[in-house]
């Protein structure tokens, strides 16, 4: 069987928040996604951030709900749920708290080994912060990092 060449490039979620200018500011200057390109016309305003490495991770219900229960303590999510990998997923969740994120639950240590916090965002967004803690030798069936 051939290999076929992957034809996605990139992914780009793309979010339609109600204030504009309070989520670009919390998005790029608040979290530092770094502005890739920005355009304006008199129909609207459209901003690109960088998000470093994209993956689309797919989960059925239970194991979102395991997420859940998990990370917060009880189902929470939506459908959709970003996830952003930073260096200090503490520093990072007080930091978005200040400027204006409602904490759903503080960081905590999942059984794939990573440090998960999860907050509500602008445009309505559900965030999970994580830090990967590193290698742990019994990590059972929960997949690579959980997100």
């Amino acid at each position: 069987m051939s290999e076929v060449p992957p034809t996605v490039r990139e992914l780009r979620l793309v979010v339609t928040a109600d204030d504009y200018d309070e989520a670009l500011r919390f998005y790029r200057d608040v979290l530092g996604l770094p502005e890739r390109a920005a355009f304006s016309s008199p129909d609207g305003r459209v901003t690109i951030l960088e998000a470093g490495r994209a993956t689309l991770e797919l989960t059925d219900p239970n194991h979102a709900a395991f997420i859940d229960e998990v990370e917060v303590g009880k189902r929470v999510a939506g459908h959709i749920r970003v996830a952003f990998e930073v260096d200090d997923s503490t520093a990072t969740t007080a930091r978005l708290a200040e400027a204006g994120a409602d904490v759903l639950a503080e960081p905590t240590r999942t059984p794939w080994n990573s440090l998960n916090s999860r907050l509500e965002a602008p445009g309505s967004l559900q965030l999970t912060l994580f830090t990967e803690l590193g290698d742990q030798e019994d990590l059972g069936d929960q997949g690579a990092s959980g997100d």
